[in-house]
């Protein structure tokens, strides 16, 4: 493992960028970006406009690593060209940000309350392709949707297995057991996932991860895990709140930062021109990285 680029993760100002939306929420990301299904035919095209659309914010001037730690990656990105570079390198060899590779398949049905992983079959395939492609770290996430202890437990410790094979890489695991904003026990939930996770941290040897969770309900409820030995970063997710919403909350929470997916582009279309483009995602980042710094 890389200890400057783990020493950056670890201890520098900025937020994570979620770039990653895969087979199933692209359609809905590019509408938000305001690529229509109808201009688009197949999905290689789908996929083309896609990756036109994260081009054009890593390679924007505000996509820089003055406020951008990291930026997670869907899995066809990895294979995908910047100019004349792989993404990954494009990313930390130029903009000088990490880069983390999204490996779960999508959700299972929900049982007790929860969404699992879908199995992972090719995991250690992927992983070595990772390597090989200067990749930094992954995540992975599962939903919790009831306060239900055993569920939790299942997720928690199907992340952590997984975790332990993505470290033995020498990558850096984000563990991501999100907690559906919208359930009426979201708090009790917190609590129970607190506790299964300091519980898994407690038999880990070596490892490093990550976690990525939904804001709490309780202001610096995460505290006990950020200072943990085995835990490189805690982040949080935007978990459908506006930006405004989002940074207000996550701002409540010392040393948590952001890792924001729809709302770190909200409000940037393909419509827009450059000098646009630029200055509302400067402003998106901007806010963004206010939130992260408290």
């Amino acid at each position: 493992m890389d200890n400057v680029k783990l020493s950056r993760m670890r201890n520098d100002q900025g937020f994570i960028a979620a770039l990653d939306q895969s087979g199933g929420s692209t359609p809905k990301a590019l509408r938000q970006y305001g690529v229509m299904e109808t201009d688009y035919h197949n999905e290689t095209e789908m996929f083309d406009k896609v990756h036109e659309m994260r081009t054009r914010i890593i390679t924007s001037p505000a996509f820089n690593s003055n406020k951008i730690l990291g930026a997670i990656l869907f899995e066809q990105t990895m294979d995908r060209m910047i100019y004349d570079k792989y993404t990954a390198d494009y990313l930390w060899n130029v903009k000088g940000i990490l880069p983390f590779l999204k490996v779960d398949k999508g959700l299972a049905d929900e049982v007790d309350g929860v969404q699992l992983m879908k199995p992972m079959t090719e995991l250690e395939t992927l992983l070595k392709h990772a390597v090989e492609r200067n990749i930094f770290g992954t995540k992975m996430r599962s939903v919790i949707k009831k306060a239900s202890a055993e569920g939790i437990e299942r997720i928690v410790a199907q992340q952590f297995e997984v975790a332990k094979i993505i470290a033995s890489y020498g990558l850096v695991p984000i563990i991501e057991p999100e907690v559906d904003i919208t359930i009426e026990d979201k708090a009790e939930a917190e609590v129970l996932l607190k506790g299964a996770l300091l519980r898994h941290l407690a038999l880990l040897d070596d490892e490093q991860v990550m976690f990525k969770l939904s804001i709490p309900s309780v202001d610096n409820f995460y505290e006990s895990l950020m200072k943990d030995k085995h835990v490189v970063r805690v982040v949080a997710l935007s978990g459908g709140y506006s930006q405004e919403e989002a940074d207000r909350r996550l701002a409540r929470n010392h040393g948590l930062i952001a890792s924001f997916s729809r709302a770190l582009v909200e409000g940037i279309t393909v419509q827009l021109t450059d000098e646009e483009f630029d200055k509302k995602l400067q402003t998106s980042i901007d806010a963004i990285a206010k939130a992260s710094e408290s």
